[in-house]
């Protein structure tokens, strides 16, 4: 376990490394600022058994991340959904030995909206259990402040997203997840 931890790391480091790039910042601009090697990677082990009447199924309920980045690795059959404006909500496709990598909120708001989180849910299967490995990089609570990069607010724009510490975000969208309450809605947060 340790050895897939630092494999992931150094995933997580080379990828901010190109989206740093494809800014126009310094490579190790983003890794820098969302924690680098003091940063967390939560595992969370998903279990969907079958379910012949998906009507009684309880679906993950529709959400986006709080992390920087999130890796998801499924077993068995597709079960991820992601919301595609003027689609709805389209399955991702499940390639064997593969990773689905996605945008969460830090890295939204580090990049003032120019990388887009991704609205997601999990969905059983009629006729097969399916089994998902979710990482979610996260750093410390209250080390990073979350707010855009000076670096990408262009001349004339303001920044959409106001400073906070990630545990300010984690409690406000966890208060909102509450205040929501809908299951079948997709719920926008206001930053």
């Amino acid at each position: 376990m340790i050895s897939f931890a630092e494999e992931l790391r150094n995933l997580t480091s080379k990828i901010f490394s190109l989206l740093s790039l494809s800014l126009e910042l310094d490579k190790n601009k983003l890794d820098a600022e969302l924690g680098g090697k003091d940063d967390l990677h939560q595992l969370k082990i998903n279990y969907y058994p079958r379910c012949p009447q998906l009507e009684l199924a309880l679906d993950v309920e529709a959400h986006t991340d709080v992390s920087s980045l999130s890796f998801i690795l499924h077993i068995g059959v597709p079960g991820l959904q992601v919301f595609k404006n003027g689609f709805g909500w389209v399955i991702a496709p499940l390639v064997p030995n593969s990773i689905i990598i996605h945008v969460g909120d830090m890295l939204e708001i580090i990049t003032n909206g120019r990388y887009h989180i991704i609205f997601h849910r999990g969905h059983v299967n009629k006729e097969n259990i399916q089994i998902s490995w979710a990482v979610f990089c996260e750093p410390t609570r209250e080390k990073v402040v979350l707010r855009p990069l000076s670096e990408l607010v262009g001349e004339g724009e303001v920044a959409r997203f106001k400073p906070q510490t990630f545990a300010e975000h984690l409690e406000k969208k966890l208060f909102m997840s509450r205040v929501a309450g809908s299951r079948d809605k997709v719920v926008v947060w206001i930053k």
